[in-house]
C-alpha cells in the first residue's frame, strides 16, 4: 500500500489532496449542469417555434444544407457509427480524458483548460433558459432523422434520467463549444506534427457529427463556437494566476 501511495504522489503533480479538489470541482460542475440543464427552458411550444426560426433563417441564406449532411451520413453504415459514438463520446469521455492528461503532463496549462471549459458551459446553460430550441431531429415531416435512436442504451423510465435530459437544449451546442476548447488547447500543448493536426481536425469532424445525427442546425454550432470563443478570451485573456509549485 505505501509503494502505491508513493507511486501515486510521483504520479500526482500536486500531490493527492489537489487531485481530489480538481475531481470534486468537475463531477459537482456535471451533476449541476445536468440538473440545470434538464430544468432549462422546457417550454415546448417556443423550442419547436424558435427551432422553426432557426430554419427560417437559414433558408433566408441559402445555406439549409442539414438534410445534405444526413444524407450523406446515411450513406455508409460505417459513418452512421462513427458519428454516433463521436456524439455520445466527444463532450464528456474525450473532454474528461483530455482534462485528466492536460492535468498530469501539463499541469500549468490545467487551470485555464478547465476554467474555459466551466464558463462556456455555464454560458452555454444561460443560452438554454433564454432561448429553447428543438433540434433538427424533433421535424421528422420535413425528413430529419434521429440517427442516435437505435445507439440508445439509456433506460427513458428513470425520472432521473428523464429530470437531466432535455429535448430543446440545442442553441449553443455545447458539443460544439468543447470540441473546439479542447482541439485548440491539445493542439497547442502536444509538440509532435501529426496530433497537432489531428486535434485541429476534431472541432471540424464533431460539427459534422452533431448535424449528421439531428442533434444540432449549423447555426446551433455557429453559436457554439462563439461562446468557446468568448470564454477562451476571458480566461486566457485573464491576469495570470501565480503557479503552484509543483510537489517534488
Amino acid at each position: 500500500m505505501g509503494a502505491v501511495v508513493a507511486a501515486g504522489r510521483r504520479a500526482l503533480p500536486r500531490g493527492y489532496a489537489d487531485f481530489g479538489l480538481q475531481l470534486a470541482i468537475w463531477f459537482g460542475f456535471y451533476l449541476v449542469y445536468q440538473l440545470v440543464r434538464g430544468a432549462a427552458g422546457d417550454d415546448a411550444a417556443a423550442a419547436l417555434a424558435n427551432g422553426v426560426k432557426v430554419m427560417d433563417f437559414e433558408r433566408r441564406l441559402g445555406a439549409l444544407f442539414e438534410l445534405s449532411v444526413q444524407g450523406f451520413a446515411a450513406s455508409s453504415q460505417t459513418l452512421i457509427h462513427l458519428t454516433a459514438w463521436t456524439y455520445w463520446l466527444s463532450q464528456f469521455a474525450v473532454l474528461g480524458i483530455a482534462l485528466l492528461w492536460v492535468y498530469l503532463r501539463r499541469n500549468e496549462w490545467f487551470l485555464r483548460f478547465r476554467n474555459t471549459i466551466l464558463l462556456a458551459n455555464t454560458l452555454g446553460l444561460v443560452g438554454y433558459f433564454l432561448l429553447p430550441t428543438a433540434p433538427p431531429r424533433m421535424f421528422p415531416h420535413l425528413g430529419f432523422v434521429d440517427t442516435l435512436q437505435v445507439f440508445s442504451l439509456i433506460d427513458h423510465s428513470s425520472a432521473a434520467v428523464e429530470f437531466s435530459s432535455n429535448p430543446y437544449a440545442a442553441m449553443p451546442s455545447l458539443h460544439s463549444a468543447d470540441a473546439l476548447i479542447v482541439g485548440v488547447v491539445m493542439a497547442a500543448i502536444v509538440r509532435r506534427a501529426h496530433w497537432k493536426a489531428l486535434w485541429l481536425a476534431w472541432p471540424a469532424w464533431v460539427w459534422f457529427t452533431v448535424i449528421a445525427t439531428g442533434n444540432h442546425f449549423w447555426l446551433d454550432v455557429v453559436a457554439g463556437a462563439a461562446v468557446a470563443s468568448a470564454a477562451g478570451l476571458i480566461v486566457f485573456r485573464g491576469p495570470r494566476l501565480r503557479p503552484q509549485p509543483r510537489r517534488a
